[in-house]
């Protein structure tokens, strides 16, 4: 096995990405689920998205929830928006980091925005110098990275292409989702290489549906390649409302188990976070995916020694 890093990042998505896919729940719901996870030791949160509420109705009250929630020192909080409206708002409550997405897949990226792949990533353009303008840090996120419900394979040399645009046109990051949950160790593997290729430089994410289980084989495939940065959402809330079929995301308990038990540090406290899979399943009053909710005991609740 190669080289482990010694720490690893995980952006907790749950707040958003996860309970978008989810039947709406109250904003005090909402604010308990986000301040509860900002006191697990995670650094990075995705809080919110300020999207239309007729197109994502599960977050009508971005503001509300975040105007209300806890701010913890030393966690950094982002928020998605899908366009210029979008973007307004978020820094206008206050964000400095900001996620936009656009598909890899032109079938996909029709069905969840209207417009093709090539009409978002101009869109995008603007759109980033317009945040760079108020300060803040734009990450762009190709989703459909390694298949598409509609159009199958995607090629790696499309998704670097994609990476190509946005990098010239100032991305000071990159995130690829496996939105269907198609991913593999040896997907993972050519896409990173793909994309390496032409831009070594760039800060990467990545971001694993569990749909086909293949997630922590991903996680380590990617970690061995020495990527340290990934999404995760707690319990595994999430999907896509326009990727039929794709369950939830790589389970935040179930990536942190994993990697403290290879020694491998998430400043994550694993005990505090189970006990908030538990909320998120009160609040939502249904059972999540993740296994390690009903495996006990809750052992290795801190990194082996390396």
């Amino acid at each position: 096995m190669a080289d482990l890093p010694d720490f690893v990042s995980i952006r907790e998505v749950g707040p958003r990405d996860g309970l978008q896919n989810e039947d709406p729940i109250p904003a005090d719901a909402k604010v308990r689920l986000l301040d509860a996870l900002s006191a697990t030791g995670v650094r990075r949160i995705e809080a919110v998205s300020f999207v239309h509420p007729l197109a994502i109705p599960q977050m009508a009250d971005a503001d509300d929830v975040w105007q209300r929630a806890a701010k913890a020192d030393g966690v950094r909080y982002s928020a998605l928006v899908p366009n210029t409206r979008g973007a307004q708002r978020a820094l206008a409550a206050g964000f400095t980091e900001i996620e936009v997405v656009v598909s890899a897949s032109d079938t996909h990226n029709r069905r969840n925005v209207k417009r093709s792949t090539d009409e978002s990533l101009d869109d995008i353009a603007e759109l980033i110098d317009l945040l760079h303008g108020a300060s803040a840090r734009v990450e762009v996120i190709v989703a459909t990275s390694f298949g598409c419900p509609y159009e199958g394979d995607i090629d790696p040399q499309r998704v670097a292409g994609i990476v190509d645009r946005v990098v010239r046109d100032g991305a000071d990051r990159v995130a690829f989702g496996d939105t269907t949950g198609m991913g593999t160790p040896r997907r993972v593997r050519e896409l990173l290489t793909a994309v390496r290729d032409r831009n070594a430089h760039v800060p990467v994410l990545l971001h694993f549906h569990n749909t086909r289980g293949t997630a922590l084989a991903n996680l380590l495939t990617a970690l061995e390649l020495g990527v340290t940065e990934f999404d995760a959402s707690v319990g595994g809330l999430g999907g896509c409302p326009y990727a039929p079929g794709a369950s939830g995301n790589l389970a935040t308990e179930e990536a942190v188990h994993m990697l403290h038990d290879m020694g491998v540090d998430t400043g994550i406290d694993l005990a505090a976070l189970i006990e908030v899979a538990e909320l998120a399943e009160e609040l939502l009053g249904k059972k999540l995916p993740s296994g390690v909710l009903r495996a006990g005991p809750r052992t290795r609740l801190t990194p082996m020694p390396s």
